[in-house]
């Protein structure tokens, strides 16, 4: 699945996570994690991120997420919403 604009998913309200995707900086999928639970949590987080990635076929992707403590269910979501809403072809 290509990405073919910048796209958001989520919030930032307490136990969720704002998801931004968009064209990649350089190749492959790159992560950053802002979170209140990083230490304990990160490598997790960005392993999800990218299972999803790989799940949809993204191989080109930046995603920037800004996670309120959501768990993993709802950080797979919610990164998977924002894959689908930036591969959509914009409609005029």
């Amino acid at each position: 699945m290509e990405i073919r604009r910048t796209a958001v998913a989520g919030s930032l309200e307490s136990n969720d996570v704002l998801v931004l995707v968009n064209l990649p900086e350089g190749q492959g999928v790159t992560v950053s994690i802002d979170s209140i639970v990083i230490k304990q949590y990160g490598k997790q987080i960005e392993k999800s991120v990218l299972e999803v990635a790989a799940k949809l076929g993204v191989d080109k992707a930046h995603f920037k997420l800004t996670d309120r403590g959501a768990l993993d269910y709802t950080i797979r979501a919610r990164v998977e919403t924002a894959i689908l809403r930036a591969a959509k072809e914009e409609t005029v």
